[in-house]
């Protein structure tokens, strides 16, 4: 197989020392830095993430400052989610939308005080469209990217790793809630969130400089626990139904299609520039919308849309898909028609090995 060409287009991220020591054997690319892949395989990844505890480079998760007294209302104008109740201290999902209703990136975004927020954002531009809405509107806000870069603790042995290196303090922390906690004389922002759904934390490493003695600190302190380097494992991302942006949906599609409709409080939340075009979409409901699909047999790298069919007629595309070994099947996500979304609907899926059933299911596995 082909190995990425370096270059300073693909950036190194403070913890890459750490990864490559580690034995990573696979990365792709995610907002323009290295995302590790694998370790070990993807199946022994996955067996260890959900009985031990990894720390995991996910400095790809960009940083978008927002800071001023515009700033509320900026984060306002980008998300149809109702912020008005968010208190600093609190992280949200926030579908991101354009003027039509599509989704430009899906991130969490976190309230660190009235006038200063942190977008953590998935694989898009996220940082231009936020700066072409502060020029359009004349808001008053500064907007760029900080030398913060999120460092991710998961498994179910975070919590002690994690009070060994901040202090038992830590483990008090709600989900989705973060603090400031010291890491040798630098206030690091904490937040219980994380990628996975064993539970864990996402520390915001501030600092390039710190990455390195953070990565050492978390290793050194968890080896009793069988700590090791990891990433965001397919098959447990599959399984608990975790979507990726521009995998799972793209601009093409609205929140409600991503089955993200929750987080779209259309009727309140004023100054949201898709707002208009999402109010259509609640009133008329979705043509399609994220399922579940279990899938029979052995099922092949999903590096493309496999079309889903009913008889000849397409309807639909399973977008991520993984063998379980924990369920044993194959699990999968898909974008479904919704003549053909009713949970037990047999439909099969065209893979690169040939055609297989798939079942749509009425929810995920974890």
């Amino acid at each position: 197989m082909a190995t990425i060409s370096p270059s300073r287009r693909v950036r190194r991220t403070p913890f890459t020392d750490g990864v490559e020591a580690a034995g990573v054997k696979g990365y792709t690319v995610y907002n323009r830095m290295l995302l590790p892949t694998v370790f070990r395989s993807v199946v022994e990844d996955y067996h260890h993430l959900k009985r031990a505890v990894q720390v995991w480079d996910v400095a790809c998760e960009r940083q978008i400052e927002i800071r001023g007294p515009d700033a509320g209302r900026l984060m306002q104008m980008l998300t149809p989610r109702d912020l008005r109740g968010m208190l600093p201290g609190q992280c949200y999902y926030v579908p991101i939308v354009d003027e039509t209703g599509g989704m430009l990136n899906d991130p969490v975004a976190l309230k660190l005080a009235e006038d200063r927020w942190w977008i953590s954002i998935a694989d898009s531009d996220l940082l231009l469209w936020v700066k072409g809405i502060v020029y359009g509107f004349r808001l008053d806000v500064l907007v760029d990217e900080p030398d913060v870069h999120p460092l991710a603790v998961q498994g179910p042995k975070a919590d002690q790793l994690m009070a060994r290196v901040f202090g038992d303090q830590v483990r008090n922390l709600r989900f989705f809630r973060f603090g400031g906690f010291d890491f040798q004389g630098t206030a690091m922002v904490v937040a219980r969130s994380g990628y996975s759904k064993q539970g864990g934390f996402e520390i915001y490493c501030d600092g390039t400089a710190n990455g390195m003695p953070l990565w050492h600190a978390l290793m050194e302190a968890g080896a009793d626990l069988d700590v090791h380097a990891g990433c965001p494992n397919l098959i447990e991302r599959v399984e608990g139904g975790l979507l990726s942006y521009g995998n799972d949906m793209t601009r093409d599609n609205t929140p409600h299609e991503a089955g993200l409709g929750r987080f779209c409080s259309t009727q309140t939340a004023i100054g949201c520039v898709g707002r208009d075009a999402l109010l259509r979409v609640a009133k008329e409901g979705p043509l399609q919308q994220i399922r579940a699909i279990a899938i029979a047999g052995d099922v092949p790298p999903c590096d493309r849309a496999w079309p889903l069919l009913a008889g000849d007629a397409r309807v639909g595309q399973v977008t991520s898909a993984a063998a379980s070994p924990d369920f044993d099947t194959g699990v999968a996500i898909g974008m479904v028609r919704m003549t053909h979304w009713d949970a037990g609907t047999v439909l099969q899926v065209r893979t690169p090995d040939g055609m297989r059933e798939a079942t749509v299911r009425e929810k995920f596995w974890i």
